[in-house]
């Protein structure tokens, strides 16, 4: 999407605009980091020496990995390597059958379970959506809970300030068997930090940054970058910018902890200039998440994007923008495509049908995302050979060891043809979604959790709880 010399162009437009311009963080001990490592600081106001920027970020590793409850699940962040993750964070639930609504601890752990279900989310995204039935303060407790209890994937941690952060790092280390120590030899987490663009880091977020950070834990900086916005409406101005809070951010994990692990994260769309509403899956965001993924190699830093929607149902504009938005992602390089499954209305609202349809396009990314196997065998002369002109494969030998396994197999299409789909009733994609998310909840089985480690979580919920809510 940009050539060598562009890439360069942003990277030192991104520098000069952190050397006379420079980032507003809200945060005095982030400040305070800053100033002693040789940064101008003015009132809130911090400049950066662009060698010092780079100096640190080349510090960053190229590739980690992050330990789930189920070695088998581990998840290698970096390289050629892709992850899908499923929703976080919205403040809705929805479904065809209950509609939209604020979200609830018992159906957080519903979706969940189809979570777990489903092999091509490989990692959960911080909490599908919020439990509006539980207090707000302790809510991440009872989320992290669950999170552990219901899933031996990998999972997000919370960067909304320094004592969720703690706590996600605390009971990730109960639930691995392990201490802080064990944890930043072997990071079990990875969060997102989200800067409030233009040019401010916010005191949670830096609370948040350096809590995990300074454990050993993965930081993604992820600046919020709508052209026409919060951005210069060119998406080479969106560009610099978010390059330039990343690199801020950046900067200062690595003064925290030299070698922390960290991504650069990118979520740069536009506004609909009639309105001033967020666009997603546009055309504009396609080809951020591909520039992004260019600046991203040039600081050898693994890469995340998203899949996103500003489709207010489960409809074709959905499917529509989230193809874009996951072929931007995925063409891009990125190494974590974030929300991969289940956002919906602008990342208000997790759908339990569009975790499904999104499954479904994920599994059809991976499997396009294997090469085509060439050898004698697949070429299959004997077998054109034998069958000869006018013929057909159906009954072939060549056909027969392959068949069950020759081609994907789709979770959500239905490739019968009209008479059939007709009589069983003309169920379109979103009711075949909904009946598919029920079975899986139906069939879904916990993952197995130490009675011990589970007794020692729920006493720390329990005091962690007592003391937030003095």
């Amino acid at each position: 999407m940009l050539s060598d010399d562009h890439v360069e162009h942003v990277h030192r437009a991104s520098l000069t605009l952190l050397h006379t311009t420079g980032m507003r963080v809200l945060h005095p001990p982030a400040r305070r980091l800053l100033a002693e490592a040789g940064c101008v600081v003015d009132d809130l106001m911090v400049r950066f020496d662009p060698e010092l920027v780079e100096e640190m970020v080349a510090r960053a590793p190229s590739s980690f990995v992050l330990r789930a409850r189920n070695p088998a699940r581990d998840l290698t962040i970096g390289g050629r390597y892709v992850v899908f993750t499923s929703v976080g964070g919205p403040a809705f639930a929805s479904d065809a059958e209950r509609g939209r609504r604020p979200g609830s601890h018992a159906e957080q752990a519903e979706y969940l379970r189809v979570i777990q279900a489903l092999d091509v989310i490989q990692q959960e995204g911080g909490g599908p959506f919020e439990a509006m039935d539980l207090a707000p303060e302790t809510r991440h407790l009872d989320l992290c809970l669950s999170l552990i209890r219901l899933l031996d994937k990998n999972w997000q941690g919370i960067a909304l300030g320094r004592d969720r952060a703690a706590d996600c790092i605390d009971m990730a280390a109960i639930a691995l068997g392990t201490d802080r120590d064990g944890l930043a030899a072997a990071p079990a987490l990875l969060t997102i930090v989200n800067t409030n663009t233009p040019l401010t880091l916010d005191i949670p977020m830096a609370e948040g940054l350096i809590e995990l950070a300074g454990a050993g834990q993965a930081v993604c900086v992820t600046p919020f970058t709508l052209a026409g916005a919060m951005a210069p409406a060119t998406l080479a101005g969106a560009l610099a910018l978010q390059n330039a809070e990343m690199l801020a951010v950046g900067t200062l994990i690595q003064l925290v902890r030299p070698g922390a692990p960290m991504m650069y994260g990118s979520f740069t769309s536009n506004v609909d200039m009639r309105s001033g509403s967020p666009a997603f899956g546009t055309p504009e965001y396609t080809k951020a998440a591909q520039a992004s993924g260019q600046l991203a190699r040039r600081y050898g830093l693994p890469f995340r994007s998203s899949n996103t929607t500003t489709s207010n149902a489960v409809d074709a504009q959905a499917a529509y923008e989230s193809a874009m938005s996951l072929w931007g992602a995925v063409m891009g390089g990125a190494n974590l495509v974030n929300h991969a499954a289940g956002w919906l209305e602008g990342g208000l609202t997790a759908s339990f049908e569009k975790l499904i349809i999104d499954a479904e396009m994920l599994q059809m990314m991976a499997s396009y995302l294997q090469p085509i196997e060439v050898d004698d065998a697949s070429l299959g002369l004997e077998a054109i050979g034998a069958v000869g002109p006018g013929g057909h494969f159906f009954g072939s030998p060549h056909t027969l060891e392959r068949y069950e396994h020759a081609f994907y197999s789709p979770l959500v299409s239905d490739w019968r043809n009209f008479e059939t789909w007709a009589e069983s009733g003309s169920p379109d994609t979103t009711e075949r979604a909904h009946r598919i998310w029920r079975r899986l909840l139906d069939e879904s089985v916990s993952p197995t959790l130490d009675a011990a480690i589970d007794d020692e979580l729920v006493e720390f919920v329990a005091h962690r709880k007592e003391v937030l809510s003095r």
